[in-house]
């Protein structure tokens, strides 16, 4: 027996397989769009967000960055400087940025590691809300005194502390600081006392130094060796596990009787999670490539910071270790920033 179907009948399975055609024809069209995007990447300008104000450290060294960054990736690489609230503003930008490779993070450890811990109302998470593309420099602090102390190693000021315990001060550029940090570290491990006095920056905690207001502090070295080649401070150790390249005569503190002591300044760049790892990937290898040139090393130098080039997995692993390492001790001082 012969069915035969109806025009109605056929005319609806033509629109479902019309509906179907289109419906798949989208769906590759989604599928097929990104894609596109991240081989056509870049094909306009890149954000590269600095969340301190120009002139920073940071600023400086991402504009020394941003110039062969540009010809390499052949778009122009903009600065955009977000200061405000420790680096957390400029950070929680990109953040919440789209995650299409047109929005950069150049930034230094505090807003990574020591943000989650010191703000209880941080509106965004390092390691879930940005990925990691590579470290950019490291640079240890400087622990420095007053010669006026008569110290010429760790064990000399740490005795020395605990023999007028309180009666000492110390500077920082502020509670929950690397050079603030660094100072309760040390406390911590060798059961010490003197008294911690924050200023607005470095300049001024060396003012303080010169002047006999505070006696001893952890500094970053562009402020501090300046006066410590005109014999006006003393440098006793850096805060690296190695010596610094840049600084080769100053002993560690490990060499000094104060083992695994580690809180160097360093600085990353990263991009919002999400990103294509193309385009991760892309920027990986380009910025390593430019951060080991023989020129950028030198304009690192210059600022006392050691080039280094990372892998993103090396500088996530860096990210979890300093935010245990110094949450640690943020939580024993029961700090908090809100």
């Amino acid at each position: 027996m012969t069915v035969r179907r109806s025009p109605a009948s056929g005319r609806a399975g033509l629109r479902r397989r019309l509906l179907g055609a289109a419906l798949a024809a989208a769906a590759a069209g989604v599928a097929a769009a990104p894609a596109q995007a991240q081989s056509d990447w870049p094909s306009k300008p890149i954000r590269l967000v600095v969340p301190f104000p120009a002139g920073s450290s940071p600023d400086i060294i991402a504009r020394v960055i941003a110039q062969p960054l540009g010809k390499a990736l052949g778009q122009a690489i903009v600065v955009d400087n977000r200061a405000g609230a420790g680096g957390n503003i400029g950070t929680a930008n990109v953040a919440h940025s789209a995650p299409d490779g047109y929005s950069v993070l150049f930034t230094i450890n505090g807003p990574l590691a020591t943000a989650p811990a010191l703000y209880t109302k941080l509106n965004y998470d390092p390691l879930k809300d940005l990925a990691p593309v590579t470290l950019v420099a490291t640079s240890p602090n400087v622990l420095v005194v007053d010669p006026a102390l008569k110290v010429n190693s760790v064990g000399e000021f740490t005795s020395l502390l605990r023999k007028e315990p309180g009666k000492l001060n110390y500077g920082s550029v502020g509670a929950g600081s690397s050079a603030h940090l660094a100072m309760e570290l040390l406390k911590g491990r060798e059961n010490l006392d003197i008294l911690h006095v924050p200023y607005a920056g470095f300049p001024q905690v060396i003012t303080a130094i010169l002047g006999g207001s505070v006696q001893a502090g952890f500094m970053v070295p562009a402020i501090a060796m300046p006066q410590v080649k005109e014999g006006k401070v003393k440098a006793l150790a850096v805060t690296s596990l190695q010596r610094s390249p840049s600084l080769p005569d100053i002993p560690t503190m490990a060499e000094q009787g104060v083992p695994n002591f580690e809180v160097i300044s360093w600085q990353a760049i990263l991009v919002p999670a999400g990103t294509p790892k193309p385009i991760v990937d892309r920027l990986n290898t380009e910025l390593v490539k430019i951060i080991r040139s023989d020129e950028v090393r030198k304009q690192l130098d210059a600022q006392y910071f050691t080039a280094a080039g990372s892998t993103p997995e090396e500088l996530t692993a860096l990210i979890k270790k300093e935010t245990q390492t110094l949450g640690a001790v943020i939580k024993r001082l029961n700090l908090t920033l809100d």
